[in-house]
Parts: C-alpha cells; structure tokens; sequence
C-alpha cells in the first residue's frame, strides 16, 4: 500500500478542527492477549469514520477503546482540552466531549421502549422533569412513537436497533460509536437504520462504526481506517480508499469477510 494510505496522519490536514478524540501509540491487552498494537487514530469533529477488517481485526475493541470503556495498556488515550487517560497517566480533570456507543446486539430492558430510554436520561443525571420531553422526542426521531409502551422486548430486531439508537441519541452525545449496526438485520430494516445514521450524522454528530458492508462504508463514511491483526493498516479518507486500498483487500473479500451489499 502506498505511503499516503498508510500513514493517518496523511489524512489530516493543519486547518482541522482540533480532534475530539485520540489516541497515540495505544495498545490494548485482553485475557493476556494483545489485540490492539501502537494504534495512532485522531477523532475530528463531524466525522463519519468506518472501521472495517476481517473477523478479529480488532474493530470492535478499538470502539471501546475510543469510547474509554476500555483503558489502554499501553500508549494513551487525550481527549479534547484534556490530557491523557489510560496508561499510566492520570484522568483528565477537564470534561471530554460525551460519547454514547450502540453495540452490535442492543440490550433492551423488559420494561416499555420509552422506559428503556427514559432509563438512561435517568442513569445520566437528566431531572426528572425533561425526561418526559426528551424520551418523546429521541422515539419520534427513530419513528418508535408508536411503539413507546409497547414492551421492548417484543420489538423486532430493526425496531430494537432503532431504539438503541434512540437511547444513545437522547443523551446527547457528540460522538455516536457503533458496532456492527446493521449486521443482523434484513434489508428494509438495514436501510432505516442507514437513514438515521446519514441523518444524525447530517445533524453534526461525529460517527464511528464498524461493519463488514464496503457499500454501506463507501454510502456512509467520510473516512475509513483497515484493522489487520490488530493495527490500523490504512487510514484514509473514504474516496482515496476504495479509488487506491480496494484491491488490496481483495483476500478478505473474497473470503466473504467483507461484502458490498
């Protein structure tokens, strides 16, 4: 692969806005494995980054590890206006931007779908007096209105989807991480999802997710970084990576690793 495709900090340039978050020469260690090596990936406001790989790439850890549910084992993680986290560094005393992270299979509660997000407005602090406006706004912008009593449990699973999406959305949060959002859905479901994915992303919100779809990266991403074995392989912006990386990935995809529908 060609030096501008390698090297991430050929993605940036100097007029940038300052990143939200980064992490440098990160590593993550798990059950005595390392599964993420010298990873250096910075976060911009209104991006729309897609990781992509093959199965054990690391995707999924490197979520979490831009979330902060994970600390680094090695290197660290800044946030803005803050210093480093994880490592051995001490917790920045500066409040890093709010970060909210959708998982591949959503954990619903066997409560109402609006309990569900009104759940986490309570977990985050939110005073029970906006609760109420806030849950009925997040359920109208995912179309779930009418579902708002009906048992989350019962949902289907594009309607689940939609509803952690609302959670995640009705907090607020100025980068949105998910993880695989569309894998287990059918079409029309995987197409409702996409459409509020572009639509908050239109909104400003800064987007990272994962998936093994190149059609849905190359519809949604303004950015896409290749994990391989752990580290970020190609970090490039959406239209010099599938003009210049895409016939380097011709072994995953043919292994049915990643797909274009």
């Amino acid at each position: 692969m060609s030096a501008a495709l390698t090297s991430p900090a050929a993605t940036v340039s100097a007029g940038l806005a300052a990143p939200l978050v980064a992490l440098r020469q990160a590593g993550l260690v798990l059950g005595g494995q390392r599964v993420l090596h010298d990873i250096n990936l910075e976060l911009r406001p209104a991006e729309r980054l897609a990781l992509v790989g093959p199965n054990g790439s690391g995707k999924t850890s490197l979520l979490r590890l831009l979330h902060g549910l994970l600390p680094c084992s090695s290197g660290e993680r800044q946030v803005l206006g803050g210093g480093p986290q994880g490592g051995t560094h001490p917790r920045s005393r500066v409040a890093p931007p709010r970060m909210a992270m959708v998982f591949q299979k959503p954990f619903v509660l066997s409560f109402s779908t609006q309990a569900n997000v009104r759940l986490a407005l309570w977990l985050q602090g939110l005073p029970a007096s906006e609760r109420a406006d806030r849950c009925a706004q997040a359920l109208d912008k995912v179309g779930l209105s009418p579902q708002a009593h009906q048992r989350a449990t019962t949902l289907s699973g594009g309607q689940q989807q939609r509803l952690a999406l609302a959670r995640a959305w009705a907090l607020q949060p100025d980068v949105l991480l998910l993880d695989e959002p569309t894998a287990a859905l059918d079409p029309s479901a995987k197409r409702e999802v996409e459409a509020l994915m572009e639509t908050l992303a239109d909104e400003g919100l800064t987007l990272v997710f994962s998936s093994h779809n190149l059609g849905q990266v190359k519809r949604l991403a303004t950015r896409v970084a290749y994990l391989e074995s752990g580290r970020v392989a190609v970090d490039a912006p959406v239209e010099a990576f599938f003009a210049a990386a895409r016939p380097n990935l011709a072994t995953p995809f043919l292994k049915g690793e990643l797909s274009w529908r």
